[in-house]
């Protein structure tokens, strides 16, 4: 319902008016919301002009109430977008600043100044849900002018604004590049000597070991292994942001890769008493590309399904082969998801726990890297929830993760480090 049949129903029926109210000021939104909703209205609030125009649309009111003096978009603004959008809803200008002819020349029903009289208001209000309107000038068209001319040159400071936030961030976005790849480069550095005493130590070249020392060092390597992995993503993800990710292509056998790295893996899903159910064929599957990379790839997917499917869960891994494809699905009994962050769990760096408490370690690059492996390799990676496809026999409503690689891609054209 719109225009006065909206008004007249409203007065007639005494229905509940749903009424925007876009405001800055916290005390005068909370005296607005007292008087209005004292009469049976519904209140809906926004602090901005953008935002407010944005709740316009979203959830048609019968009225709107604008301050002309709001970020983003002033109230004047507001009243010209919506009044194309609102067609036939009355819109009044509630204001201590702004001029009653130029708010009524640009879409406005209505202007009440500010103090609002507490007895009059609920009135007032009800005055123009029931039809009341107030008529412009016959200046308005000049009022108009002089208003398009004032918008033009704040879109004008808004434009300039946004280049210049737009050139920090790809300055920022430089920096943060430069410093992936500086601070894996400082982390690698005193790795090697690391692993290198670490190694002699282990071996009794420096003296005999106690069975603590021995412990000792045992834990301090499994230390050393997590962390040459972390770093090892982080240049990967380093080259792969500035275009150097590098691949050496050549024949291989993609079933017996996926075998081997399955049988490596067995023993942390055994650790963690989950259940792997495996299919693959038998017969070797020949396939052109970077078995190292594509190696690295499925480890990271199988990783990820090791790490959020719960103690006692299953995971189903299944490889698929078609004349050009190879393809490999990996679903768990796993919780799945956000739907929302579908999407984003192969962009470098997310997580859907970022903080340090987070339940789950690790730095969110594993499936970014698993994104550009398949592309390079002329296919693709997807995942959703609750599939309710079966992969090795098995149906698993957690995340299913589906790797795509074609059997003879074209070599990526990567630049030299």
């Amino acid at each position: 319902m719109r225009g006065g049949d909206r008004g007249a129903h409203l007065s007639a029926s005494r229905s509940v008016a749903t009424i925007l109210h876009i405001e800055d000021d916290p005390q005068s939104l909370l005296l607005v919301r007292k008087l209005l909703t004292a009469h049976g209205h519904k209140v809906v609030e926004s602090s901005s002009g953008l935002d407010g125009a944005r709740l316009a649309a979203e959830v048609q009111p019968d009225l709107v109430l604008v301050d002309i003096n709001i970020p983003e978009l002033d109230g004047y603004e507001v009243a010209m977008l919506l009044r194309n959008r609102l067609p036939g809803v009355p819109i009044v200008a509630i204001t201590a600043e702004g001029d009653r002819a130029q708010s009524l020349s640009v879409g406005c029903d209505g202007f009440l100044l500010k103090p609002i009289d507490v007895r009059q208001f609920p009135k007032l209000i009800a005055d123009f849900l029931g039809g009341h309107r107030e008529r412009a000038d016959r200046d308005s068209p000049s009022v108009l002018r002089a208003q398009g001319q004032r918008m033009a040159e704040h879109l004008e400071t808004k434009v300039h604004e946004l280049v210049e936030v737009n050139h920090r961030l790809l300055q920022a976005d430089r920096l943060r590049k430069e410093f992936y790849r500086n601070v894996t480069h400082e982390l690698a550095t005193p790795l090697t000597p690391i692993v290198g005493y670490l190694n002699l130590l282990r071996n009794e070249e420096l003296g005999p070991l106690e069975p603590a020392q021995r412990r000792a060092i045992g834990s301090i390597d499994e230390a050393v292994v997590r962390l040459r992995a972390t770093i090892d993503n982080l240049l990967d993800v380093s080259q792969l942001e500035s275009g150097r990710m590098r691949f050496v292509f050549g024949p291989y056998d993609f079933a017996a890769t996926l075998r081997q790295l399955l049988t490596s893996w067995r023993p942390v899903f055994e650790q963690a008493n989950l259940t792997l159910h495996v299919m693959i064929p038998a017969a070797p599957l020949l396939a052109q590309g970077d078995p190292a990379r594509v190696s690295r790839a499925l480890q990271h997917v199988l990783q990820n399904a090791a790490k959020f499917t719960p103690v006692g869960g299953s995971v189903a891994i299944e490889l698929r082969v078609s004349a050009t494809s190879c393809e490999v699905l990996v679903s768990d009994s796993g919780p799945g998801v956000r739907s929302d962050y579908l999407n984003r769990i192969f962009e470098p760096f997310f997580q859907a726990d970022g903080s340090t408490t987070r339940q789950h370690e690790g730095a969110g690059v594993g499936l970014a890297i698993v994104r550009r492996v398949c592309e390079a390799h002329g296919g693709s990676a997807s995942a959703n929830n609750a599939s309710s496809e079966s992969v090795a026999g098995h149906t698993l409503r957690g995340l299913l993760i589906r790797m795509q690689i074609a059997r003879a891609p074209r070599a990526p054209n990567e630049r030299p480090q």
